[in-house]
């Protein structure tokens, strides 16, 4: 289960990715907006919640630049949101980070980018090794 959501900035790449994991059969959550303005910490708090609570595996936020929408994700413990907008950092922050929120922009990155980046932090896995000391060192940050 992937948990969705997006400010009225974010609206049409969500829809995007909505179609996205419809034609690939992955289940998802749309908690909002459907383009009505609100504010992004509030969706990323409800999408943080899925996700630490274990009723979503990995969320996706979008909004204007990503940038709000991770700053307000990383305040919720447990959360490991990253703004990616490219191939590579998406890659290696699923690899090495074990990012469980991926954050983009609308106004930053366009659509066939953005579900490849969406196709890449959902296939990547987290290598865990020496990669996952250092995700305990920032687990024990929030405490």
């Amino acid at each position: 289960m992937i948990a969705l959501g997006c400010d009225h900035a974010g609206v049409n790449l969500k829809k995007a990715i909505m179609q996205y994991l419809e034609e690939k059969k992955i289940a998802y959550l749309d908690l909002g907006t459907d383009g009505e303005p609100c504010d992004y910490p509030d969706i990323a708090k409800q999408v943080s919640e899925k996700i630490v609570s274990g009723e979503a595996e990995k969320g996706i936020l979008t909004c204007g630049t990503g940038v709000g929408m991770s700053i307000a994700a990383n305040k919720i413990k447990g959360i490991r949101a990253s703004v990616c907008n490219d191939c590579f950092s998406t890659r290696y922050t699923r690899k090495h980070n074990d990012a469980n929120i991926l954050c983009m922009g609308e106004r930053v990155i366009g659509v066939g980018l953005a579900l490849e980046l969406v196709e890449i932090f959902l296939e990547t896995e987290f290598e865990g090794g020496r990669h996952q000391r250092r995700v305990d060192k920032i687990t024990s940050l929030e405490n």
